[in-house]
């Protein structure tokens, strides 16, 4: 496997339990070709030794900004230009707090100002001091000034407790470098000369003139996704639902309300786009009847009972066509069971690729900022770790990219 062939990779290492996950970490990367350089902060040897990352790189780890046989060469500015991307792992609450602050008080938080190399913090803590309200903060300076951010994942940890905090397992991490270099391919723009027509958001079926029925999404997911495609060159048209979000630049962007509208739109419009994909978290049923008046509550009711309808079926419909079918992508959310779900889904709904989700898991999904997929077709899958959503709309992308072009190949 050489995914990362010749890619320079600066490690920096801090003082968390996480720590011991970064020996498997650059054995990984290093078999994927990458050439791994390890720098660690002092708290971080108290969790693994520098020894033993010395081993499984392959080149003595860095330490000391004031390592006198180093620095004779300016030997943290050298690290600083010859990294290809420096993957902090796990970048603890102290270190990102100190990143964000600007502080250079030891050799990795030095490199980080000195370097004009890609950044990406993987964050590592315990899940009270990653949901306080100054780390949330610090993340969020760190987004601002372009940093990607790798996680955290949600689970069980070393403290006993059990929420957001986790870092991200090894490969999970290697998957996210090897996404990050694939993002040279926007440069190559794969999709110039390609349509895509993608639904968003949720949508809003009313009872009558004052209340609807609807659901959490935010259409984050399908507005990242619709940017993606615009960078890599297709021509975009987003049929959205009711969201308080910025059309992406080069997209053209259709407003919808309920099921009905947007399935009437997606059918006039999937003829003419080579891919769909139907992100939208439409609603199944909408009230058989729309009062024309506001409902009214009366002192002798104690509820109120409403007969649901189906609604149409968007992404079975335009899978469905027989002529001028675009190349159609659904979305599972799902609470139990995905894979299951999703699979089924795929074949009853003849699909050509799935992506799933688990909306139970706290801090992912619907209304927030990142999200975690797994991707299936007929004969393969592949899983996206934890990620910002804009991350995971250009890694989607990518992989329906590679996709397309194993179609082509095969025919």
């Amino acid at each position: 496997m050489t995914s990362l062939a010749g890619k320079h990779i600066l490690l920096g290492i801090s003082g968390g339990i996480a720590a011991y996950k970064c020996a498997e970490l650059t054995r990984r990367l290093s078999e994927r070709g990458a050439e791994v350089r390890v720098v660690m902060t002092t708290a971080a040897k108290e969790f693994i030794t520098p020894l033993t990352m010395q081993a499984v790189s392959g080149h003595p780890v860095a330490d000391s900004l004031l390592d006198p046989a180093a620095e004779a060469s300016m030997g943290h500015i050298e690290l600083a230009k010859w990294a290809d991307i420096v993957l902090l792992a796990p970048a603890t609450a102290d270190l990102i707090a100190r990143i964000a602050a600007g502080m250079g008080n030891d050799l990795l938080s030095t490199l980080v100002l000195a370097t004009d190399s890609p950044i990406a913090v993987s964050p590592a803590m315990n899940q009270q001091m990653y949901m306080n309200q100054a780390t949330q903060e610090n993340i969020a300076t760190l987004k601002r000034r372009g940093l990607h951010i790798w996680g955290p994942a949600a689970g069980q940890q070393a403290c006993g407790d059990v929420g957001m905090g986790r870092m991200l397992e090894p490969m999970d991490l290697v998957h996210l470098c090897e996404r990050f270099f694939q993002a040279d391919l926007h440069e190559q723009k794969p999709l110039e000369g390609t349509s895509l027509l993608i639904t968003a958001g949720p949508t809003r079926e009313a009872i009558d003139p004052v209340r609807y029925i609807s659901n959490h999404s935010s259409g984050k997911m399908g507005f990242s996704i619709a940017e993606a495609a615009a960078q890599l060159g297709a021509k975009v048209t987003l049929v959205s639902g009711p969201v308080s979000l910025a059309t992406p630049e080069n997209v053209e962007r259709i407003n919808v309300e309920s099921a009905e509208q947007m399935h009437s739109a997606v059918m006039k419009h999937a003829p003419s786009h080579a891919i769909f994909i139907a992100c939208a978290a439409v609603a199944d049923f909408k009230p058989n009847q729309i009062s024309e008046q506001k409902l009214k509550k009366t002192a002798d009711e104690d509820g109120m009972t409403i007969q649901m309808i189906k609604n149409p079926d968007i992404v079975a419909s335009v899978a469905a066509m027989t002529e001028q079918r675009p190349f159609t992508i659904g979305f599972a959310a799902e609470t139990q069971e995905v894979e299951k779900y999703a699979r089924d889904k795929l074949e009853r709904k003849n699909l050509d690729m799935i992506c799933a989700n688990d909306v139970s898991v706290q801090g992912q999904g619907f209304n927030s900022d990142n999200n975690a997929l797994h991707l299936y077709w007929k004969n393969g899958d592949k899983a996206l770790p934890l990620a910002a959503k804009s991350e995971l709309g250009k890694a989607i992308m990518l992989e329906v990219v590679a996709r397309l072009e194993t179609i082509r190949c095969a025919n």
